[in-house]
This record gives structure tokens, sequence and C-alpha cells, in this order.
């Protein structure tokens, strides 16, 4: 045994646990991804059963895949699940994609899981997945975490995505090393509509590419046109198999896909904040 790994992930963890004993009820916000599933968990391991609830919203931005992997999480670790719409296709300055989509997003997400407390869990505290790391890349949907009044347990623990995925390892989460799944929206470059329709193409399209194994994947909508980024070490195996996956993601509804040779880059559509012209 790694003595050093072992006594490293059990200050992770007493640092974790005690994070959660300054509450006595916990709403956390699930997006089915490994930061807000270890919030989930560490709530539910502290706090008990009955204080804590999970809410994950089902609404056109979220991958069915996504929904049943945090269902199945829930039921495996016995944490109530509690299925909203936070309907942010309803606001039109969401749909329009401008650069703070996100901020948009998860101000409708944070106001359906306010009222949801308010109305039958009086008195509980809303957490969620963000983490230190977070804080790097160009995040406005953490503004509307502040604004809300949402804690962050990861990101004041000081914890990075190596700390959590370490962290979720010990604990034993079948999602410890899951690759991150941003939401379907963030395969829009700003500016580009987004609409139920378009949301429902990229996620039959990332669909296909899945069941062909590719497993961190993303299918960029850009002008109609179906732009795959898989991680750099597979590009040589989609270019092997794209002529004979092409058919499926036409017809779908794209004019055209092709390979982006760089390979999978988190936020690159991030690049463009900022430039001129």
């Amino acid at each position: 045994m790694d003595t050093h790994n072992h006594h490293s992930k059990k200050l992770l963890e007493q640092k974790f646990e005690t994070w959660f004993q300054n509450i006595n009820h916990a709403a956390v916000a699930l997006s089915g991804g490994i930061d807000s599933s270890l919030v989930a968990y560490g709530a539910r391991r502290v706090l008990g059963r009955k204080n804590v609830i999970a809410v994950i919203s089902a609404s056109a931005s979220v991958k069915q895949r996504e929904l049943n992997e945090a269902r199945s999480f829930c039921r495996l670790f016995d944490i109530v699940l509690h299925e909203i719409d936070a309907n942010e296709m309803e606001d039109p300055n969401y749909r329009e994609n401008p650069v703070n989509r996100c901020f948009f997003c998860k101000t409708a997400l944070y106001t359906a899981i306010e009222r949801l407390v308010t109305e039958q869990f009086p008195g509980y505290t809303v957490l969620n997945g963000n983490n230190f790391s977070d804080f790097g890349d160009y995040r406005p949907g953490l503004q509307a975490g502040k604004a809300h009044k949402v804690l962050s347990p990861l990101a004041e623990c000081g914890f990075n995505k190596d700390d959590i995925r370490k962290l979720a390892n010990h604990y034993g989460l079948p999602n410890w090393n899951k690759p991150a799944s941003p939401c379907l929206s963030s395969r829009f470059p700003y500016g580009e509509s987004i609409s139920v329709e378009k949301l429902r193409m990229v996620e039959k399209a990332e669909d296909i590419l899945n069941d062909y194994g590719f497993e961190d994947v993303r299918v960029r909508y850009i002008n109609n046109t179906a732009r795959i980024e898989v991680s750099s070490d597979k590009v040589s195996d989609l270019k092997l198999v794209i002529s004979e996956m092409a058919p499926s993601i036409l017809s779908i509804g794209f004019n055209h896909c092709e390979i982006d040779q760089e390979g999978l880059i988190s936020g690159k559509l991030n690049r463009e904040i900022g430039k001129t012209g």
C-alpha cells in the first residue's frame, strides 16, 4: 500500500467531511458529473438520508445519459433525488446564446431549486459542485451561484480536479474517473441560437460516437456542420470509421460532418471571447 497516498486521501476525507458539520440540511444541485456527485455523496454520508436531497434539472440541455447516470448514482447511494425542469429554454437571453449564457442557465436552475426548497424543504442549504479548478476558465455560471448564495464545498475546501478524483476513488464512487461532460449548449459557438431541436441533434451525434467506443467526445454545431472532437490520441481511430459513421450523423439533420484534427479541448469555444472582427 502507498502510505503517502493513503495519508493524503485521509486528509482530503477529513477536510471534506468536516465541512458538512457546519450545516444541518442540504439540497445539492446535481449535474450527473463527478463534482456534484461527490458533494451529494458527502452530504448523504455526513448528514444522513433524511437531511439531504439531490436536485437535477431534466431540461433539454442535459443529456439523457447524464440524467440516467445521476438516477442510478442516487439509487446506489440511497440519496433522495428530485427532478425539476429549470426551463432555461424559456429565457430568450439563454436561447440567443450570448457569451454569458451559463449565467442565465444557472440563474434559471438556482431559481427553480430555491422554489422547491422554499416550498418543501425550508432551512435546506443549497450546494453545488464548483471546485477550485473552475476559477481558471471563463465561468459566468459562478456569478449566478454567488447571487443565489449557493455554497461550493469543494471550492471552499480548496480541492482541484485531481483532489476530487482521488477522493471519489477513495470513497469507491463508480464515476470517479468519468470525463467531464458540460451541458449540450456548450457545443454551440456564442451567438449561434440554441433550440431544443439543435440540442437533440448534438446529443444523438454524440451518442453515435459513444456507441462506436469514443467516450470523451464533443460534437460542435458550427453552421449546421457537425465538427467532431475526440481526445487527441483517438483522432486516428476516428479517421478509420468516420466514413462508416457519417451517414448516421447526416441523417440526424447535419449538412456536413468533419473531424477536428486538434482533438478535444475543453472550453475551446471560449477562445473566441474578446476577439474582434
